[in-house]
């Protein structure tokens, strides 16, 4: 993803400072700020969701995979579009589409059109994220104020993040379709800042559309497979097709990758030790990550009888957790190094998943709520260190290509995680046993990364 253009007409030239900087950050901080919170406020209005509308276990582990997936799928390709189309004029492309698609989910009258909107606002969301992050290098070419206002567009998701579930569990209080209408007037207003910024230049950017399409089939397939195995088995003949045509696509786009002539993942980035673990772990973070609160979610209000809002409450201490130590993630890492930093957090996530499945059923929420904090202590250990080893790692012409796939594996561990607990938690009778199950399989998923952790390279080298 190119963050600026050396030849740009005088009316089209990125770089511009002052007010319309200000309002080029402005609108990309609101936009992140949507499409962080709406990843994350879902979950606990999960419970009043499938009472007003039904549909199942199945039906709720498509309302949040349904936007992770396509999140996800589109992220591989979105910074390209971003380029072709121009980094202002995609962001309100995206934006209008989100702000629609959140429209349609606020009066959804059934499950499957619920569905059907969140697989838009996850597209939408995927055409906002580059784009919002090209607006930012094309208002602030200068180095220390670019990282100044990224680090202040990064706090957007941050306090998202934190807020996401007191904000859905208040919402919840009212009408579940509060948490989608709200997106209304922030967008509004994002659109608002957008029409002051200056225009951005295009650029050549070639796109890998069997890439794109074999990568949306394998990470579709396979998730498919997995939610319907919940509730009909693997034996079922839908769920073989699926996973079949998933992993089929899945071999599909690697050989496309290795003999495509614009291939999304590069032959540089395809050899890097660094891009490989960072991917692993950013998958595996977000199984921990993601996961736990749709199985914790679930369990605080079906099976221990909080409120919606009582239980973005319990969540607030590990949200907490993330922002307040993240601004001095940075110099953390220049005193203790990636490596160790990353080591840890894996370690933290592994030992409190572990702890929260032992717990015995009538454990107070207090302990619940108070063990979740080391999962959080691993959003600003892993992600910030992490990141910033990857993008050391890349020559500088490839950064949005590595961090576009690095965020593709973390949507796609979150989608599966969804998948596979909500598969385990889909019969009330073995509620519990599947609760532990899929805390266990996290942790488990984190102990392994961090393992795999230790063998990053910190050096400046692909």
């Amino acid at each position: 993803m190119k963050l600026g253009s050396p030849a740009a007409p005088p009316e089209t030239r990125p770089g511009t400072s002052g007010p319309r900087a200000g309002t080029a950050l402005a609108a990309s901080v609101l936009g992140f700020f949507m499409i962080t919170l709406d990843a994350v406020v879902v979950n606990v209005a999960l419970p009043s969701i499938r009472a007003d509308l039904g549909g199942g276990m199945t039906g709720l582990q498509w309302v949040l995979d349904g936007y992770t997936l396509m999140f996800a799928a589109f992220l591989l390709s979105a910074g390209a579009f971003s380029d072709r189309l121009g980094a202002r004029r995609s962001f309100g492309i995206g934006l209008v589409l989100f702000l629609i698609a959140s429209l349609a989910c606020g009066v959804a009258p059934g499950m499957v059109a619920l569905v059907a909107a969140r697989f838009v606002q996850g597209a939408a969301a995927a055409l906002m994220l580059p784009a919002s992050m090209a607006l930012i290098g094309e208002a602030y070419p200068e180095p220390v104020r670019r990282a100044r206002a990224i680090a202040f567009w990064a706090m957007g998701g941050a306090i998202a993040s934190t807020s996401g579930p007191v904000i859905g569990g208040l919402l919840s209080l009212a009408s579940w379709r509060l948490i989608f209408l709200i997106n209304i007037p922030v967008g509004v207003v994002a659109l608002v800042l957008l029409a002051m910024t200056s225009r951005s230049a295009r650029h050549s950017a070639p796109i890998d559309w069997i890439g794109q399409t074999t990568a949306m089939l394998a990470m579709g397939g396979i998730t498919y497979g997995v939610i319907e195995a919940g509730a009909a088995g693997f034996a079922a003949p839908q769920v073989a097709i699926a996973l079949t045509a998933g992993f089929a696509a899945l071999a599909a786009f690697a050989v496309g990758q290795a003999r495509g002539r614009h291939p999304m993942i590069p032959p540089e980035l395809r050899r890097s030790r660094t891009l490989l673990v960072a991917a692993a772990a950013g998958f595996a973070f977000m199984v921990g990550y993601y996961g736990l609160p749709f199985v914790m979610s679930l369990d605080l209000q079906q099976h221990r009888g909080l409120s919606a809002f009582q239980t973005g409450i319990a969540f607030l201490p590990m949200m907490l957790t993330g922002l307040i130590i993240t601004p001095f993630s940075a110099r953390i890492v220049e005193r203790f190094g990636a490596r160790r930093l990353v080591t840890l957090g894996f370690l933290a996530m592994a030992v409190g998943l572990a702890a929260i499945a032992l717990l015995p059923a009538a454990s107070p929420v207090w302990v619940v709520s108070g063990l979740m904090v080391l999962v959080g202590l691993a959003g600003p250990l892993v992600m910030p260190p992490m990141t910033a080893a990857l993008l050391n790692a890349v020559p500088g012409n490839l950064a949005g290509t590595a961090s576009g796939i690095f965020n593709t594996s973390r949507q796609f561990g979150g989608a599966l995680a969804v998948a596979v607990f909500g598969a385990l938690l889909a019969e009330p009778a073995t509620f519990h046993p599947g609760l532990m199950a899929s805390l266990l399989i996290a942790a488990a998923v984190a102990l392994c990364a961090a393992l795999a952790s230790r063998q990053l390279n910190e050096r400046n080298t692909p």
